[in-house]
C-alpha cells in the first residue's frame, strides 16, 4: 500500500482529504493544532488501522526527523483565516513560508515521491485592483500575482503563499523532483470552523442574529464543497502534472455573498432584515477561476451550490455547540 503524507491533516481540507485517501493508502496527518481540531470526528479517525498522526511544527527544522519516506506528499498545513492574518500575522507568515521551506528541504532529502502545495487565489487579490476592468474573469493560473499594500497584515497569507510558491518551483528547477500547484478559490462544507463565509453566517442565523449584518454584500464568489475540492486534489497529485500550476473551484453558480445569504436564510427558513456595512478593507470585489486546465485532468464538479450549503448547514446545526468550543 502506496503512503501519503498530510500536513496540516487536522484542518478543514487536509481533514477530508486525508479521509478520502485513507480509502485506498496508509495515511499519516501532521498538525500543532493551531488551527486544526481534535475534536470527535478527527480522533475516530485516527482509530483507523492504515492511518496514524505526528505532532509537530513544521516551522522548526528538528521536528522532521519524526516521519518517514512517502510516495505523495500533500503539503496543507497553513494559518487561514482572515481574522488570523491581523491576530497573528507574524505566525501566519512562518507557516506560510518557512514552513514550506522545511517542507521541502526534508522532502528532497528523502529522494522520492511527488510534492504537491496548496496555494490560494489569494495570491493573486492584489492584481485584481492593480489591473481593474482588464481583469480576466474567470481567472487562469497564468494571472501575474501582485501585492496592492505590503502594510496590510492581510498579506501575510496571501503574499507568503506567493513566496511559497516561488520557493516550491526553485527548489524543483534545482532538484528536478515531481511536484505541483494548486490554488483553492473558496472551498467550503463540513467541519470548517467558523473563520469564513459561510459558517459565519450559519453561525449567526442559529444565534437568531437580526438585523443580520452583512459586510459589503455586492462581491461575489464561487463556492466549491468540499467533497469536489477533495477530488480535484487527488486528481492533480495522481495525474502527470509535473511542474503545473491548477485552480480548484468553480467557475459556474457565481453568486453575489447578499444572496449566499439569503440561500442560507431560505434553508433555515427564516427571514431577518439585512443592515449593509463597509467592505473590509483589501476584500476582492469578484472571484472566479478558470477551471480549464483541471477539467482537462478529468474533473467535474457534482454538487450544487444548493445541495452544499443544504449539507454544510444541517452539519453546523447538528454540531454547533461543538464547534463553538
Amino acid at each position: 500500500m502506496k503512503k501519503a503524507l498530510v500536513s496540516g491533516g487536522a484542518g478543514f481540507i487536509g481533514f477530508h482529504l486525508a479521509k478520502k485517501l485513507a480509502e485506498n493508502y496508509e495515511v499519516t496527518i501532521t498538525d500543532n493544532f493551531e488551527r486544526g481540531k481534535q475534536d470527535s470526528e478527527f480522533k475516530e479517525f485516527l482509530e483507523k488501522e492504515n492511518v496514524s498522526f505526528v505532532k509537530m511544527d513544521i516551522t522548526k527544522e528538528n521536528e522532521f526527523s519524526k516521519l518517514d519516506l512517502f510516495d505523495f506528499v500533500y503539503h496543507l498545513a497553513a494559518i487561514n483565516g482572515t481574522e488570523n492574518f491581523y491576530k497573528m500575522p507574524d505566525k501566519v507568515i512562518k507557516v506560510g513560508v518557512i514552513g514550506t521551506i522545511n517542507m521541502l528541504d526534508w522532502f528532497i532529502e528523502q529522494k522520492k515521491g511527488k510534492f504537491l502545495f496548496s496555494s490560494s487565489s489569494e495570491t493573486y487579490a492584489g492584481t485584481l485592483k492593480l489591473l481593474g476592468e482588464k481583469f480576466p474573469i474567470p481567472t487562469p493560473e497564468e494571472i501575474p500575482l501582485a501585492i496592492d499594500n505590503p502594510s496590510n497584515p492581510r498579506w501575510s497569507y496571501g503574499g507568503g503563499k506567493i513566496i511559497a510558491e516561488i520557493t516550491v518551483h526553485s527548489y524543483a528547477h534545482l532538484h528536478d523532483f515531481d511536484y505541483s500547484i494548486i490554488r483553492y478559490h473558496n472551498i467550503y462544507g463540513p467541519r470548517m470552523g467558523t473563520g469564513h463565509v459561510i459558517p459565519q453566517f450559519i453561525e449567526r442565523i442559529i444565534q437568531k442574529e437580526n438585523p443580520f449584518k452583512i459586510f459589503g454584500g455586492t462581491e461575489t464568489r464561487t463556492f466549491c464543497y468540499i467533497d469536489d475540492a477533495v477530488k480535484a486534489t487527488q486528481l492533480v497529485m495522481e495525474k502527470e502534472t509535473k511542474g503545473k500550476t491548477f485552480h480548484i473551484g468553480r467557475s459556474d453558480e457565481e453568486i453575489k455573498i447578499i444572496d449566499l445569504a439569503k440561500k442560507l436564510f431560505a434553508i433555515a427558513e427564516v427571514n431577518p432584515e439585512i443592515k449593509i456595512l463597509s467592505s473590509p478593507e483589501g476584500c476582492v470585489k469578484r472571484r472566479c477561476p478558470d477551471i480549464t486546465k483541471l477539467t482537462a485532468l478529468g474533473y467535474k464538479p457534482e454538487i450544487t451550490l444548493d445541495k452544499g450549503l443544504e449539507k454544510t448547514f444541517k452539519w453546523y446545526e447538528k454540531n454547533f455547540n461543538e464547534n463553538k468550543k
